[in-house]
């Protein structure tokens, strides 16, 4: 089929052309030089995206006394668990010892006391969890701005002064002091001129994305157990009935009683960078969708009067870019569970790479009842004085970015990188010259574990 669609360059001919000109825009920096005026407003910490990464590190810096602002683009807060249905939250344990604590621990009680959370403290309902984000970022004094698209940085120097933004109202500057990039693809970094890396070193091809859905309305008493659920699959496949990369059906209990959350959905080579690939990438995880659904009700006993409950509001991204910074977290860091001294943030969730190319996937565990930390060192993008990073998108190589992407451990990072933030500002300092033994120990005191 013939691509009829304006390359690139023809679409910004015929926007000059209509006057409808991206002027200020260089790359991937923005400069002021724009004929119209911006508005232009200033807090003491920007973080951009408000995801698992976002919401602590808003909350630890305004808790530590810093006036904050957090800019979301969609309507709620919670990124990829309530965006995309990511579910559950992920291994935060090493043995029976809660290494995931601090705000991360403090939220799980209001989900908890909320109904919004089981008994084991792993699978949460994403709707109650949107109100209670509000709540939990507002009362401790965060400024919040909703449906605001970031798209573009004024850099200074070594500095970041301003991120632009895009909403309904028009285009805005926000100045900062310091600003935190929670974006999970590191949008402000990259726009601030950070180096990263994309997907793997040898071919730079990404973990694939996933489109979570649920089925309602099961006899989960009747469902099989996983091993016929996947010979079932099997042999849909090799009969096309289903025509999906991934190997095997993952499923998940939830907080309602006859609904199963399913994470099988598999859609390789494509980019969350990209919005032609990303559109791509939500038609392909939807036929995928329907596959499994009708893979499900006439295959499954239990399944037979279900229904599709819900899909994400989009599709689920494991990986992007990764910035490059005063550290970059290995896979043997991982394995050996090894400790930094200027550890931050503890994990113990394995190397885990789902194939991007298609069948397969990659898990290698640490040893039982370890667990390994993540130096501070790799909040910190080389290249800009005044950011930290807060999502899955720190410094780290494609097999240690895999361990560390889940959603708890991205809630310790945004803790630590709030509550640095607050002390680049009481001591005029830079992210980079923060005394991490002291970092740590407000950390301990305000509940983490380092």
């Amino acid at each position: 089929m013939k691509n009829n669609l304006p390359n690139r360059r023809t679409f910004f001919k015929t926007l000059a052309a209509s006057g409808l000109v991206f002027s200020g825009i260089s790359g991937l920096s923005c400069t002021n030089d724009s004929k119209q005026k911006i508005k232009t407003k200033h807090w003491d910490v920007i973080v951009v995206g408000g995801g698992p990464g976002g919401v602590p590190a808003a909350v630890a810096a305004a808790r530590n006394g810093a006036r904050v602002l957090l800019v979301e683009r969609y309507g709620f807060l919670g990124g990829m668990a309530t965006n995309a249905l990511v579910h559950p939250y992920m291994k935060y344990k090493a043995g029976d010892k809660i290494i995931t604590r601090g705000l991360f621990e403090e939220f799980l009680d209001s989900l908890m006391k909320n109904g919004a959370l089981t008994g084991d403290r792993q699978h949460f309902d994403a709707e109650p969890m949107k109100w209670l984000l509000d709540r939990f970022v507002m009362e401790s004094g965060v400024d919040l701005l909703l449906h605001t698209h970031g798209i573009g940085v004024l850099k200074k120097n070594q500095k970041i002064k301003t991120v632009r933004v895009f909403h309904k109202g028009g285009i805005e500057d926000l100045s900062a002091d310091i600003f935190i990039d929670s974006t999970g693809d590191g949008d402000i970094a990259a726009w601030g001129g950070a180096k990263v890396e994309i997907g793997r070193k040898d071919d730079n091809q990404f973990q694939p994305m996933t489109l979570n859905f649920r089925m309602a309305n099961v006899n989960i008493k009747a469902m099989p157990p996983g091993k016929e659920i996947n010979g079932a699959y099997d042999e849909a496949k090799a009969k096309g009935e289903v025509k999906n990369p991934r190997e095997n059906v993952l499923k998940f209990l939830t907080v309602h009683p006859d609904v199963i959350h399913f994470n099988t959905t598999r859609v390789i080579g494509k980019s969350s960078l990209d919005g032609w690939q990303s559109t791509e990438a939500e038609i392909e995880g939807r036929r995928q969708v329907d596959d499994m659904v009708r893979f499900l009700k006439k295959y499954i006993i239990g399944f037979e009067k279900s229904y599709l409950m819900k899909m994400g509001s989009q599709i689920g991204v494991r990986e992007s870019r990764r910035i490059m910074g005063k550290y970059v977290l290995n896979a043997d860091d991982v394995l050996s569970a090894r400790h930094f001294d200027d550890g931050i943030a503890c994990a113990s969730y394995p190397i885990d790479i789902h194939n991007p190319t298609g069948t397969g996937t990659d898990i290698r565990f640490l040893k039982k009842g370890t667990y390994y930390k993540i130096p501070y060192r790799c909040l910190v993008p080389e290249g800009i004085d005044n950011l930290l990073v807060a999502s899955r998108c720190i410094s780290a190589t494609h097999e240690a970015h895999s361990s560390l992407r889940v959603m708890p451990i991205v809630w310790a990072l945004g803790q630590a990188a709030g509550t640095a933030a607050s002390f680049c500002l009481k001591k005029n300092i830079k992210p980079a010259d923060v005394e991490t033994d002291e970092l740590r120990k407000k950390l301990t005191e305000q509940g983490a574990f380092v």
